[in-house]
């Protein structure tokens, strides 16, 4: 157990993936209203690298933000918070800019440590290993109690718990995952109900900065400019439960139903829609589509029934398989 819960904590610290600065000011963009006087908590978030903490500072006083919190964990070295409150220059060169609001910053140690009990993994204060500043230790979970909106990139290997404590917490929150986070069970009812849903930019690559030890094994998702390294982690989403524009546009449906161009799946009443531009106006029916068509998931305009794939099914029954060929998965969807 004891060597479960540190491989735990090393595999958190290879979930190293710092957001590039353009791709945090193309979502954030679209979320101005919300931030004006809120406390903003970056949770995983390294101040000395994160352009989350960054894109704050630099735009603090324009957003109108009350209070600004970071912390991050680390595996081999004390971690620390900052309360980050305004007051500095934040023009010209990024890493003063930074190091000026660290100094600015109240500053505090966070001394909680793994530790292992009959239970599993538990919090100490005791110093007994240099990893602190886990969003899941009680000194970081009173102060996501003290914030309103919560923005980050968390580990993408704790996805499904690093979710369940915001909305545990009731929290607001614009976060960054895997694509692929739309199939968790627990993300899709989440979604389902309306609890949470697509940002964005969810469109083209995203290129994220890793550390010089950072295995990359395919080719084509890593590059290097001017002694950086950067992998491209393939389908990437944004994730919140705060309001924006391209959550109430209509998708405009032109094609017809024909039962020929759309096959049912064996085991249900249910048709095949291969992507969501041929999603039929005049069928009002079940439709299997795409999980990518939750970015284009208008609530006002369509329902989210279930998910499913050629092995299992949430929500509704059903199973993608068409004529004995297995489908990937697919949302379950009807029209308004």
């Amino acid at each position: 157990m004891a060597n479960m819960s540190l491989s735990n904590a090393r595999r958190q610290k290879v979930d190293e993936f710092y957001t590039q600065l353009s791709d945090i000011e193309k979502e954030l963009g679209h979320y101005t209203k919300h931030f004006k006087g809120k406390v903003v908590f970056c949770n995983c978030d390294d101040p000395e690298t994160s352009n989350f903490w960054y894109y704050f500072i630099v735009n603090f006083e324009r957003l109108g933000l009350k209070k600004l919190i970071t912390t991050h964990f680390e595996l081999d070295k004390p971690s620390y918070m900052l309360e980050y409150e305004g007051g500095i220059d934040a023009r010209g060169d990024k890493q003063a800019v930074v190091q000026k609001a660290i100094i600015k910053s109240r500053k505090k140690p966070l001394k909680q440590n793994f530790e292992q009990g009959e239970q599993g993994v538990l919090f100490t204060n005791e110093p007994t290993r240099s990893m602190s500043g886990d969003f899941r230790s009680p000194e970081c979970i009173e102060l996501l109690q003290r914030s309103d909106i919560v923005v980050t990139n968390p580990p993408f290997s704790l996805f499904r718990e690093y979710v369940a404590q915001l909305i545990e917490h009731k929290k607001k929150f614009i976060i960054i995952g895997d694509v692929n986070a739309l199939s968790y069970k627990e993300t899709f009812l989440l979604i389902k109900e309306n609890k949470i849903w697509p940002g964005v930019d969810n469109g083209g690559t995203k290129w994220f900065q890793v550390p010089p030890h950072y295995e990359i094994q395919t080719e084509s998702r890593k590059k290097v400019e001017n002694g950086i390294r950067y992998f491209s982690k393939g389908s990437i989403m944004w994730f919140t439960n705060l309001d924006h524009a391209k959550r109430h546009e209509k998708l405009v449906l032109y094609k017809k139903y024909n039962p020929g161009e759309y096959p049912k799946y064996d085991n249900c009443d249910v048709i095949e829609v291969s992507t969501y531009k041929d999603i039929p106006v005049d069928y009002d029916g079940v439709m299997g589509v795409p999980i990518t068509f939750a970015d284009k998931y208008n609530p006002e305009q369509f329902e989210i029934l279930g998910i499913a794939n050629s092995a299992r099914w949430i929500g509704y029954k059903c199973c993608t398989i068409i004529g004995g060929k297995k489908i990937y998965n697919r949302l379950l969807i009807k029209k308004l």
